[in-house]
């Protein structure tokens, strides 16, 4: 991997037009840039298709609804070769979602991480640490009220509503992995934080990053805290990945899930260390006395919450508090009611 030490250059967007819903925009050399619909606030996430030669090669999937599927269908029937093969960057829904059926389209191969195929499946299959019930009683023990957990526990199981199905086997990717991708080789750099172990894709000769949600240019990746891992510090893991992201080429274009593609790569990164360090520091700044991550969700979010936002807003206030911990400015306390408070330590 190559390195640079110069100074950062600003974020710069190469492509001013959106592609349509159901359509390709050649980026350069063999990639199309896919942009479909989401369900949600966020309104929107990036695909790739790739030249693979006799065969296509696609970078994640959509989220798992029918006009996904017929967008997706039109882009294929528009092109002889078959999909042979989807590489999937993590398991989250807008990612994951329409894998199974992509890849029985074609008879083609499923490629990702194995912590994103068993983190994918314990959210499916509601396993231990990974159901709703298990992250209602987490909530709880963090401070969140009562009428915002009953809308959660009422909204029930989300990932199957995105992932109609799950896949049954897959191709193990390893960070530092190389796959060949047509005429190009792309290096697998794994991140963590955001997912249990995300795959983005680097190909030097190229000068592209497919960045997936390790880096995006306008909005900062969800980090959360599983009721599995109660304890653990995802930010910590995050902001040492972003990190290793930086010491890429600074001219590296990168292909990110959300917003348009960019260069400015240690900008970017340097931008989301500083907006993590902010964060921290308003939270340490409320705990002179005793404060749950339920307290403090309007400090790291000002705006009106709904039911979906406040999932992941909760989980990312417990992982900016258990990062304080793990920084010893604030230690961890739980009350008489239950409820886990930190305070600072000095």
């Amino acid at each position: 991997m190559t390195t640079t030490t110069e100074t950062p250059t600003p974020l710069h967007y190469p492509f001013t037009e959106l592609p349509a819903a159901g359509c390709v925009t050649p980026i350069t050399d063999g990639i199309g840039w896919i942009r479909m619909p989401l369900p949600f606030a966020l309104d929107h996430i990036n695909l790739w298709l790739l030249d693979d030669g006799d065969a296509l090669t696609a970078i994640d999937t959509g989220f798992g609804l029918d006009p996904i599927k017929a967008h997706w269908s039109s882009i294929l029937d528009a092109d002889p070769r078959p999909l042979s093969r989807v590489i999937l960057t993590h398991c989250h829904p807008d990612h994951l979602g329409l894998a199974s059926w992509l890849t029985a389209r074609n008879g083609g191969s499923l490629w990702m991480t194995q912590g994103e195929y068993f983190g994918g499946h314990a959210l499916w299959h509601q396993l231990p640490g990974y159901s709703v019930p298990d992250m209602i009683r987490q909530f709880r023990s963090h401070g969140l009220d009562e009428v915002r957990l009953a809308a959660l526990t009422e909204r029930g199981n989300g990932y199957r509503r995105g992932v109609p199905e799950m896949p049954s086997s897959y191709h193990r990717l390893f960070d530092g992995d190389h796959i060949r991708i047509g005429r190009h080789s792309w290096q697998v750099i794994v991140g963590f934080g955001h997912s249990p172990e995300h795959a983005s894709l680097y190909c030097e000769e190229l000068g592209i990053l497919i960045s997936g949600d390790m880096l995006l240019p306008r909005i900062s990746t969800n980090i959360s805290v599983f009721a599995a891992i109660p304890d653990d510090d995802p930010l910590g893991w995050f902001l040492d990945s972003l990190r290793r992201i930086s010491h890429l080429p600074d001219n590296t274009l990168v292909l990110p899930s959300h917003g348009k593609p960019f260069r400015g790569i240690r900008s970017r990164v340097g931008q989301l260390i500083e907006h993590h360090r902010e964060r921290c520091a308003a939270l340490s700044a409320e705990c002179d006395t005793p404060r749950s991550a339920g307290d403090l969700l309007s400090t790291l979010f000002t705006r009106e919450l709904d039911t979906h936002q406040v999932m992941f807003a909760m989980g990312e206030a417990i992982a900016h508090m258990n990062h304080l911990e793990k920084l010893g400015e604030l230690r961890k306390e739980e009350g008489d009611d239950g409820v886990i408070r930190f305070i600072k330590t000095r």
